[in-house]
């Protein structure tokens, strides 16, 4: 698909019913592994990114960020939504050239928070976080094709567990024009069915927090649209390796090999993409 079918596929797939899963891969190997699996559409993820360069997250710059983005859209011939923070700024008009930045990608969308990377004081203020993502709207409708805007409010990241706040300042980013919403950190199908409810664009949920239990079939009855998974699938990935190397240098064994993927089926995956 060229990047303009890219895109309106992805818009496509939050218009029909149900709800889908897009999948957080870190790298060009698993973004070609999730691809393989049948997946249709894939998403950057910060924190996996920063992990994989073996820094904390909120340390990559935006340089670092957007080859990243390109990467993984040159990966497969999937759409990819991306993660990108704050817009790597705190003025609208700065959040607006990312957007421009990243459609440059291939992008088929991305996502906008209102975290402003401080921990400090981690929640930009209401007007203020509605000014950046309206001037985010603006500048993805500027473009000359499609791109999928997802608004974030992080409060329950950052210890504001405040699910009015969060519905109120969802509302507003819809009224200014995102295309998808976004709370991540509600961990209560209560608090998701509530704000399902209480907009009109449709939802993403991120899942693989430690403790969340309930699956896709509980997911779509409480409203839900698109189902990410953030940072898990590299941390799960990090905590393998962890683990192997305890096991290697505290008890002298090698048994996580039993669990290691086989060299012959990955090897074949990707030489499905080298023939292409």
């Amino acid at each position: 698909m060229t990047e303009a079918d890219r895109a309106s596929h992805f818009r496509a797939l939050h218009q029909r019913e149900g709800a889908f899963i897009i999948p957080n891969p870190w790298d060009i190997g698993t973004a070609r592994v999730l691809a393989v699996m049948g997946f249709e559409a894939l998403a950057t993820t910060s924190a996996g990114l920063a992990f994989s360069l073996g820094v904390p997250e909120g340390v990559v710059t935006r340089d670092q960020a957007l080859a990243h983005c390109r990467a993984m859209v040159d990966a497969t011939g999937l759409p990819v939504s991306a993660d990108l923070e704050n817009g790597f700024a705190d003025s609208p008009d700065n959040v607006a050239a990312t957007i421009g930045a990243a459609a440059d990608t291939g992008l088929a969308g991305c996502s906008i928070e209102d975290h402003t990377g401080r921990r400090d004081d981690p929640i930009y203020p209401f007007d203020l976080a509605v000014e950046r993502i309206a001037a985010a709207v603006q500048a993805a409708r500027g473009l000359p094709r499609d791109f999928v805007l997802t608004a974030r409010c992080e409060n329950f990241l950052w210890q504001r567990p405040h699910l009015d706040d969060t519905v109120k300042r969802l509302q507003a980013f819809s009224k200014a024009g995102a295309d998808v919403l976004y709370a991540p950190g509600l961990r209560d199908l209560d608090m998701i069915r509530t704000v399902c409810q209480s907009v009109d664009k449709p939802v993403n949920v991120v899942m693989g927090l430690p403790g969340v239990t309930f699956g896709v079939p509980d997911l779509i009855a409480a409203g839900v649209k698109r189902i990410s998974v953030g940072s898990a699938l590299s941390r799960l990935a990090f905590g393998a390796v962890m683990r192997a190397a305890r096991e290697m240098s505290q008890d002298c064994t090698f048994t996580f090999a039993a669990d290691a993927a086989g060299f012959a089926e990955l090897d074949s995956l990707f030489s499905k993409f080298s023939q292409d």
